[in-house]
């Protein structure tokens, strides 16, 4: 990586674009500093600490801790992200969406582009509207009246909006996808926060040695599953029939379809996550019940420690990964684009059994793409456990699956950018 990124910097072309990526991230960690009024930041920071295991923990983890600390920033990309999952999903169950993506070319994209925006907006607004009324029930804000309200509430919509407009700023200018770019800042600058707790949890004695250690080894290995799976890819082999168009001969090659192992990326785990948190999220804004309560043994069962939480957020995990899989993968309609350019996979025949066989090979690696998936997510909270349990107060590691592929995600992502770009300048090695 860093050979690469050393000879991107000597191309005078890829030196701007990797500035200009720069300048993005600076300009967003410098939005990250600057709170919006009227909120007093510490009371707030409290709040969610205690909040730490509903959907707020996971907003605030998206944002790189500006949730936590009601910046400008705070909403982060995710009205964005939301947004765009939402119209993907749209665009299979409304035909008049589904229609302009694939028959309405390049006018049909930015259309759809433009309910993107649109949607991002309006998703940003209720997100500061509930932001904003949990705030106003915990007594965090320093004023309350329409006014601030509503100072409060622009200021992180507008926020939001112009993340999302550095994102495409990024895409046109800069290296890499720029929404990725800005996930993988906000989740890299909470690593020297996570270094600095153990460091202190180590010599306050709170956290054992082993436990550090045994941490920063599964760290390594999960990076390395990640950039193992991540370019695992199963490649079936496909004919094409020769076939003479004048006096010309076309065809008679072999080519191969390639269908990644993780094809839906961390979005699986996005969408479980959220969803296996809704009942704790419920859980804390109600009063506490008393101790051995069944109130407090569901509460208890619920919680995003617990062994059912555990097994609910895996089964989740995997449903998602064949419901994203499908959506993103027709076998059907590849079946028939084979057909049609005169291409057939050896030994079935084009049409259904071609359709049948791509089905069956979809659901295979489908399943290790979401064990894969569920193991990444889960190792990480079963750390937690151990280190609770082996600790002498309550010790969370700081260390999340989702956060682990997205960085790692991002990187290769973005490495493979900028060789991509290189090798577009390369023409000797075209010659060779």
């Amino acid at each position: 990586m860093i050979q690469t990124i050393r000879k991107a910097w000597g191309v005078p072309e890829l030196r701007k674009k990797i500035l200009f990526t720069l300048l993005i991230l600076v300009i967003y960690r410098i939005g990250n500093a600057i709170p919006v009024p009227n909120v007093n930041v510490d009371m707030l920071r409290t709040y969610l600490d205690s909040m730490g295991t509903t959907i707020l923990g996971l907003y605030n983890v998206m944002s790189g801790g500006a949730f936590a600390q009601a910046t400008v920033f705070a909403l982060g990309i995710q009205p964005y992200i939301n947004s765009s999952i939402i119209i993907q999903l749209l665009t299979v169950a409304i035909p008049a969406l589904e229609r302009l993506q694939r028959e309405g070319g390049e006018e049909g994209k930015k259309k759809i582009q433009s309910i993107t925006r649109y949607s991002t907006v309006a998703i940003a607004f209720l997100q500061a509207l509930g932001y904003y009324f949990i705030m106003k029930r915990a007594n965090i804000l320093t004023q309350d009246n329409v006014w601030v309200a509503l100072v409060i509430m622009v200021s992180w919509v507008a926020g939001s909006s112009f993340l999302m407009w550095l994102g495409e700023q990024c895409n046109e200018f800069g290296v890499g996808n720029g929404i990725s770019m800005i996930l993988f800042a906000g989740i890299i600058s909470r690593v020297p926060t996570m270094v600095s707790d153990m460091y202190s949890g180590l010599v306050s004695g709170s956290m054992p040695w082993w436990i550090v250690a045994i941490a920063l080894l599964g760290i390594l290995a999960l990076i390395v599953l990640i950039v193992f799976v991540n370019d695992a890819e199963r490649r079936i082999p496909v004919q094409y029939a020769k076939r003479q168009v004048g006096r010309k001969m076309y065809g008679g090659q072999s080519s191969s379809l390639p269908m990644k192992v993780n094809m839906s990326g961390v979005l699986p785990i996005i969408f479980a996550q959220s969803i296996a948190t809704i009942p704790a999220t419920i859980g804390a804004f109600l009063p506490a019940p008393t101790e051995g309560s069944f109130g407090d043994a569901v509460l208890n069962a619920i919680d995003t420690k617990s062994v059912l939480y555990l097994l609910i957020y895996f089964m989740l995990i995997i449903g998602f990964s064949y419901f994203y899989a499908s959506i993103q993968f027709n076998p059907v309609e590849i079946s028939n684009n084979l057909k049609r350019n005169g291409g057939f996979i050896p030994g079935f025949r084009p049409g259904k059994p071609t359709s049948d066989f791509i089905s069956r090979v979809l659901n295979k690696i489908t399943m290790f793409g979401a064990l894969y998936l569920g193991v990444v997510a889960i190792l990480p909270l079963i750390a937690d456990k151990i280190a609770s349990a082996s600790s002498k107060t309550v010790t969370t590691l700081g260390i999340g699956g989702t956060s682990v592929i997205i960085v790692v995600g991002v990187a290769l992502e973005t490495v493979q950018a900028l060789e991509n770009q290189m090798l577009m300048r390369q023409y000797k090695g075209f010659l060779d």
